[in-house]
Formats: structure tokens, C-alpha cells, sequence
């Protein structure tokens, strides 16, 4: 299936003929894999998932950190423009005068500011505009400096212990704690032994904050998303803590079984919202628990997970709720 942004790019199909070109951004169809035109296609991405459904169909590279050039850079504008601002600040850093970039993006998603992101850098012109989405041609004239040091950001809260939470842009819970975060951490008033994992674990603070609490446990903290996976290692190291951090896709790249598993599952995808993932933790978790494991999650209260979990469990249990969350808790 083809994105509504891929749906205008396919338009301008003659642009990318005898071209190299990288694809970057929130893409996540397989539009990449149809230039057959063009003399070379890449992928860089943020996104575990995406890469692993693509990768043997098209050159793929998951990373924050970008390490190829061509003659187009194919941008797909994200929900997030902090994060959006980043990278193509990166991109276009790593890049020489004259780099021809097309930017794509719902209307939706804000995708109007990168005119006034990237005027100052060159020459950029709304070229189509179509599906609710608008096409920009941009031609770099002045290449930016870019500093990942600089985009980091930290807090602290009197409720997390002295822990210090590091991230980057558009990691989840990025500039503050989130409220379900808070519910979920509130429950954990009794000692954690074992193998413990955070699932989608964004900036680490859950599996950070039990680490810290419960020093001997073995901790693993997984997610899809490159930025978080930093996140979630610094916010360890800076805080004098030791756990493995794994990209992987729910369960994809996970081995052997968990004393409790632990998630503020993501529900939502681009602007809209979706289920898969929360789908797929709550039906395949019990055979990542051990004997008696638990898993722990928080939720919107509008959510239909009660009966997920019993589907999958038998049973469940609410251990805190306010008006916008709740807390489940199923043993294996």
C-alpha cells in the first residue's frame, strides 16, 4: 500500500530517473522499491519496523546518523518538527552546495513550516500539491552546521528519586513525564526481582527508574525508534546505571523469558492512531514471561485492552486509575 505522500511523489516519477537517491523521514511504504529508474535508491530510517520490512527489497539503514550522499534527498515530513527540523538539519549537513532535496508531507502534519525552516539555507518552492499533502523542491545554498550536543534536553522530577532523564526530539515523554508514565511508576511500591523489560521504553525512564530501585535486576529496554534507543542510553549511563537496549519490534529481536515486562504502549502512528503494537504485546507476552511473570502496562482508559488481556490471560486486574488512565496488571 502507498502512502498518500508516495501517491504525489509518484506524479514527478521522471525526476528520479538516472538519479541516486536517499529516502529519509517518516516514509513507510514500499514507494522506494518502485524506482526502478533511478540508478541507485537508499534508506535511511529511525524506525526499526520500517527497516526490517524493507530491507530486502531496497537498500535500508536504520540509524540517527546518516552516512550516504546522493543526488536527491526524498524527505517525508513527520508528526514531530522537532525531530523533523533535526533531521534534515543533520542530512543537509552532511551535504554540498547544489544538494537537490524534495520535501513531502500531509498538510496535517505542519509539513507548511519547512519553508520557513530552510529558507535561510537555499532556494525552496512548493512544486505539487495534492492529497492533502504539499511538494517542495529545495536547493542547498548555504550548509548548516549541526551538533547533536545541542539537541539534547534533561529533566528531573521529585517523584522519580534523583533520576535524570535524557533525550532527543520526538522521543515519547521527551520533554517531561507523561501522566500514564506517572500511574504506572506510582505502582511500582513493591520490590522487582529478575529479568525485567521495558517495552518501548523511550526515554528509559521506567526501566531506569526500576533499576535504580532494584539494583540486582537484569534489565532489558527495547524500542522501533532510533532517537529512543539513544535516549533510553544515556539516560542509563548518566544516571550510573547498567541495562541492554535492543532495537526491536515488539518481540522481533528479544531471546529468552522476563520476570515482569513493563510498557507504556504507543498508540498512535503518524497523526493517526493504531493498535498493532499494543495488539501484538498483549497476545505474544506470555510467551516471553516466565512461570508466574507479569505484565504491566498503563493505557488510555478509552482503549479496549480489558478485553485483549482476558482473551489473552483469562483475567486481568486494574492496580491504579484516574480519569485518562489505567493500570493493568496479568500474570502468565
Amino acid at each position: 500500500m502507498i502512502s498518500v505522500e508516495s501517491q504525489v511523489l509518484q506524479r514527478h516519477l521522471p525526476f528520479f530517473a538516472e538519479k541516486s537517491v536517499l529516502f529519509a523521514g517518516s516514509l513507510n511504504d514500499d514507494f522506494p522499491a518502485q524506482l526502478t529508474q533511478s540508478r541507485s535508491v537508499q534508506v535511511v530510517s529511525s524506525y526499526y519496523d520500517y527497516v526490517r520490512r524493507v530491507q530486502s527489497a531496497v537498500a535500508a539503514e536504520f540509524s540517527i546518523e546518516p552516512a550516504h550522499r546522493a543526488e536527491v534527498i526524498v524527505y517525508y515530513w513527520g508528526k514531530n518538527k522537532q525531530e523533523s527540523a533535526f533531521q534534515l538539519t543533520q542530512l543537509l549537513s552532511l551535504a554540498q552546495v547544489g544538494q537537490e532535496v524534495l520535501v513531502i508531507g500531509e498538510n496535517r502534519s505542519g509539513v507548511r513550516s519547512v519553508e520557513k525552516m530552510l529558507q535561510p539555507l537555499g532556494n525552496i518552492h512548493k512544486i505539487d500539491s495534492a492529497r492533502r499533502c504539499g511538494l517542495y523542491h529545495f536547493q542547498l545554498q548555504n550548509v548548516p552546521e549541526f551538533n547533536l550536543q545541542r539537541y539534547w534536553k534533561s529533566y528531573q522530577r521529585a517523584d522519580l528519586a534523583g533520576l535524570t532523564v535524557y533525550s532527543l526530539p520526538g522521543v515519547f515523554s521527551a520533554a517531561e513525564l507523561d501522566m500514564g508514565t506517572a500511574l504506572l511508576l506510582s505502582t511500582l511500591d513493591q520490590p522487582v526481582s529478575g529479568r525485567v523489560l521495558d517495552l518501548g521504553c523511550g526515554v528509559g525512564v521506567i526501566g531506569a527508574y526500576l533499576k535504580q530501585q532494584n539494583p540486582e535486576i537484569e534489565l532489558v529496554m527495547s524500542d522501533i525508534h532510533a532517537m529512543a534507543l539513544a535516549s533510553a542510553n544515556r539516560t542509563l549511563q548518566q544516571n550510573g546505571l547498567v541495562g541492554e537496549v535492543v532495537a526491536s519490534d515488539v518481540f522481533s529481536d528479544l531471546q529468552g523469558k522476563f520476570d515482569l515486562i513493563i510498557s507504556n504502549p504507543p498508540f498512535h502512528d503518524g497523526v493517526d492512531t493504531a493498535y498493532r503494537a499494543a495488539q501484538t504485546l498483549i497476545a505474544q507476552a506470555k510467551w516471553f514471561l516466565t512461570q508466574g511473570g507479569e505484565l504491566r502496562i498503563v493505557a488510555n482508559a478509552f482503549l479496549p485492552y480489558p478485553e485483549l488481556l482476558d482473551r489473552a490471560f483469562g483475567e486481568h486486574r486494574v492496580l491504579a486509575k484516574n480519569n485518562k488512565f489505567k493500570v493493568y496488571s496479568v500474570y502468565a
